[in-house]
């Protein structure tokens, strides 16, 4: 359960890092809680979206992973950026990306960002 809040905490942390240096990334609402909640709730929809979709897109676009070697990895995390903001328009919670170009750079700061804070969070279950 642990891992679980960590996990979602380090989403949380790199969605915010990726609204903050991204333009065309926003997170719209109230208050600063409203805010917070609606990060929280993007960050769990992300990583729901990484634990059920990601795996069965990954495992498709197994052949282009080879022939780009690993270059397609930052099409599916953007694939996955623009389907976790299609959730949240779905949901109304406001969480947008504007276009694919945006949604690759922001999986690509998003990737680096929850690395690094997995990486410093602990561990423990």
């Amino acid at each position: 359960m642990k891992n679980f809040v960590v996990k979602t905490i380090a989403n949380a942390g790199a969605l915010a890092v990726a609204i903050w240096l991204i333009g065309d990334i926003t997170l719209e609402g109230g208050s600063t809680g409203r805010k917070a909640l609606t990060l929280i709730l993007v960050a769990l929809l992300f990583g729901l979206v990484n634990f059920v979709v990601k795996p069965v897109v990954q495992l498709l676009t197994f052949p282009l992973f080879i022939l780009t070697l690993g270059l397609i990895t930052l099409v599916v995390n953007a694939l996955m950026l623009l389907l976790t903001s299609w959730l949240a328009g779905v949901l109304d919670l406001s969480f947008h990306v504007e276009g694919f170009w945006t949604a690759v750079l922001g999986g690509l700061i998003i990737s680096i960002v929850s690395w690094a804070l997995n990486v410093a969070l602990p561990e423990d279950d």
